[in-house]
């Protein structure tokens, strides 16, 4: 599959794993509607691509995101009052979706593990475009904040679903209430990023994670438990990760990759998996959209 090309975006696939940058650098990247736009469908593209096992996002420049591009003055924010085809595209009934939360139901939905390689300052819906991706790494020089308060708005992106999960109500609130902007070391300390790296050493230790899930692993059991710990972070009980537990241990246990993976650990050498994400996946999914199931 060929590498798509981007307005907002660089996309590279080397060896596995695809980078995904976000390059408006003389904005620091800030956010837009074609952002958006490109967003979505690089995800697409690499659900599709075989080739494609890990996904990395990143920002070209010294920033990851500096939040939305508020050219537009105080109207950034009024999707009503924007051109009639973003109109269109947006409305469901009386309401207008928002752009951000497009975007992060669309990394959710991913079916490749997403590492958030976090170079630079990182506000808005460039702090929150980071939750649905499942490990975050940070240059030493990130910077963070949920400052939406602070321009007469409210969380967006879906944060208020994930936020909490990932470091605590409290501070959720705490960082959602002031709206301040902090450090690289208060996000590690809460939670929100895995680790701090130099800036010159970020890339290449978020590559060489991409690179441990690429060469070990196989990529429809990856998709499948990527999808069962966001879902079941969500569920009232254990026993409906039981029954998708059950459901995945079946299909997986009668699949080829499973052969293949404990031969190759019996025989002491690298596994080769052969399923794929675009022909393997197993029937019962998506089991979120069967009535009842949970």
């Amino acid at each position: 599959m060929g590498q798509p090309t981007f307005d907002t975006l660089l996309y590279d696939v080397q060896d596995g794993v695809a980078t995904v940058t976000l390059n408006r650098p003389d904005k620091l990247n800030a956010f837009t509607p074609q952002m958006r736009d490109d967003l979505v469908a690089a995800f697409e593209h690499t659900d599709a691509d075989d080739a494609v096992r890990v996904v990395i996002a990143t920002g070209a420049g010294r920033a990851f995101c500096a939040g939305a591009d508020l050219s537009g003055g105080g109207s950034t924010f009024d999707y009503a009052s924007q051109g009639q085809a973003s109109r269109d595209r947006l409305k469901v009934g009386d309401v207008y979706r928002d752009g951000g939360g497009i975007v992060t139901l669309r990394i959710f939905n991913s079916l490749k593990p997403v590492i958030g390689a976090i170079n630079g300052p990182a506000v808005g819906i460039g702090m929150t475009m980071q939750l649905p991706m499942d490990i975050r790494m940070a240059s030493t020089d990130a910077r963070f904040g949920f400052v939406f308060a602070r321009r007469g708005i409210t969380p967006e992106a879906a944060s208020s679903w994930f936020l909490g999960r990932l470091v605590g109500m409290q501070t959720a609130l705490e960082w959602c209430f002031t709206g301040r902007v902090f450090g690289a070391q208060e996000a590690l300390e809460r939670g929100l990023v895995r680790s701090l790296h130099a800036p010159q050493d970020l890339l290449p230790a978020a590559r060489a994670l991409a690179r441990e899930i690429a060469d070990h692993t196989a990529p429809v059991s990856v998709a499948l438990t990527r999808q069962m710990l966001w879902r079941m972070s969500g569920q009232d009980h254990p026993m409906k990760a039981h029954r998708v537990d059950s459901r995945a241990i079946q299909s997986r246990g009668q699949s080829a990759d499973v052969r293949e993976g404990v031969s190759a650990f019996l025989e002491k050498r690298p596994a080769v998996y052969g399923d794929t994400v675009s022909a393997d996946m197993p029937a019962f999914y998506p089991w979120w959209d069967e009535p009842g199931f949970g």
